[in-house]
């Protein structure tokens, strides 16, 4: 006789769904107060209200002076065009020509170069050009061959070198020497010839005209003017 096993499941009750929690709002940290920030923050803003009435009080010293509105070579007449003025704060110990004075400097010659954007100085300029007291004018003839390759202009610095006679040996001491200031440069002639005009000292004037009218010089460029 079979028998028949009953199996009986045992059913697990089920859980009930769990009640979903409510979370407490995220209060950020309070941050410290950094009391060496705000003393710093204060101090500044106090620095600028100071730079500020400095800058308002120098504005104020402004000076109205003479400025260049052109370049102007040296040993050229100023001309009106070539002057402007300009309002600037500028300490006592620089040499400045005031506004109202402008006008007189017209026709009075360049003793340097003068870059446009530059204050005038007194020194600047002067009545006559060279030869002044105690300088020599003298003119030196000279083809391509003797002039540097970037050319020469007024106001740099050469040294006449005194050269031997042609064929002749180079000489075993050291050459005499002229140091001079280009005062204009000539355009050249048919031939090629350039007339530089330099400024020498009285003393030197009567050797250096000289090896002008023989040709036994060389020319050594020392120093370009800036333009």
């Amino acid at each position: 006789m079979a028998t028949s096993t009953e199996t009986y499941r045992r059913e697990t009750p089920a859980t009930p769904s769990a009640r979903p929690q409510r979370l407490a709002p995220v209060v950020p940290p309070r941050g410290r107060r950094r009391p060496g920030l705000i003393t710093a923050g204060i101090a500044l803003s106090a620095l600028g209200a100071l730079l500020a009435v400095w800058l308002v009080a120098s504005a104020g010293d402004r000076t109205d002076v003479v400025m260049l509105a052109r370049d102007v070579p040296y040993g050229a007449a100023i001309a009106a065009d070539d002057l402007t003025t300009t309002a600037v704060a500028v300490d006592p110990a620089v040499a400045t020509v005031a506004a109202d004075a402008g006008a007189a400097l017209v026709g009075q010659l360049a003793t340097a170069n003068l870059a446009a954007g530059s204050l005038l100085a007194p020194s600047d300029v002067a009545p006559t050009g060279p030869p002044r007291p105690g300088e020599a004018l003298v003119p030196l003839p000279a083809t391509a061959d003797r002039l540097p390759a970037s050319g020469l202009r007024a106001g740099d610095r050469l040294l006449v070198v005194d050269t031997p006679t042609e064929a002749a040996d180079p000489p075993t001491e050291d050459p005499e020497t002229f140091e001079v200031v280009v005062a204009r440069v000539g355009t050249p002639d048919l031939n090629g010839v350039s007339v530089v005009d330099v400024v020498a000292s009285a003393a030197d004037g009567p050797a250096i005209a000289a090896r002008a009218a023989t040709g036994r010089f060389a020319l050594v460029l020392l120093a370009h003017e800036e333009p």
